[in-house]
């Protein structure tokens, strides 16, 4: 399998199982009423808190082939400013949050250091 590909699998796990905890975050805010010790209880059995938990691991899984194949700091860098561009992008979708025009032009910065450092460095897989 690509490196590429997995690195997008744990992109994508990643921004899914965000998306996922914030719905349940949101689901079990009147919890905190009662206090933390309830408001953990019940995210501890929530099943969109089990689901978020399930997609990070299984994108942990993914992150441990790429590091067997390519330089954690391409790899990272690649999966960092995909993660934070596709993550604007999401909660944006899903919950209407917006983010200014510097905070896009901070985004568009760290696309460029990704392409930097990625050009700067032979191709993932060849570690």
């Amino acid at each position: 399998m690509s490196v590429y590909l997995l690195i997008l699998t744990t992109t994508l796990c990643t921004i899914t199982g965000q998306l996922i905890l914030k719905r349940a975050v949101t689901a079990l805010k009147p919890l905190l009423q009662s206090g933390p010790i309830d408001f953990l209880i019940g995210a501890a059995f929530s099943p969109l808190v089990i689901a978020a938990l399930s997609l990070q691991v299984l994108g942990y899984v993914a992150w441990l082939f790429v590091l067997s194949k390519s330089q954690l700091a391409v790899a990272f860098a690649l999966s960092g400013s995909s993660f934070y561009l596709l993550m604007a992008v999401a909660s944006w979708y899903f919950f209407g949050e917006r983010l200014g025009p510097s905070q896009w032009f901070g985004l568009v910065l760290i696309s460029v250091g990704v392409v930097l450092v990625t050009i700067s460095h032979p191709a993932p897989g060849a570690a």
